[in-house]
């Protein structure tokens, strides 16, 4: 799987946060925050794919462009950037191995952590 840094999602990211369009709440807060799949499928159905890929901070290559599984690594709610899942989101890269991604989202949290 070669999964790579989505610059188109870590641009939207970074103008949410300079629009202060944030969330500043803990990591152990994503699995409640995080969109449900129900909420993905709705999203991608009134948006489509090119908005939808904003959300993710990693694209897997190696999946269809026009399917889920290509985007990895959400950080927000489809509104607002959560602090807590661009925690989860480096915490991840790195455990895998995603340096840019783990990068990239490291950078989002001093500006998150900035904006407080």
């Amino acid at each position: 799987m070669a999964v790579t840094l989505n610059k188109r999602a870590f641009n939207h990211a970074q103008r949410l946060v300079k629009e202060r369009r944030v969330v500043l709440d803990d990591r152990d807060d994503w699995s409640e925050h995080r969109p449900s799949t129900e909420a993905e499928n709705k999203y991608l159905e009134e948006h489509g794919f090119a908005e939808y890929q904003k959300w993710y901070l990693g694209i897997d290559d190696e999946q269809g462009e026009e399917t889920k599984g290509r985007y990895k690594f959400p950080y927000g709610d489809f509104e607002n950037i959560h602090r807590c899942g661009v925690l989860s989101a480096e915490v991840r890269a790195g455990q895998n191995k995603y340096t840019d991604i783990e990068r990239a989202a490291a950078h989002l949290l001093e500006m998150l952590d900035e904006s407080d």
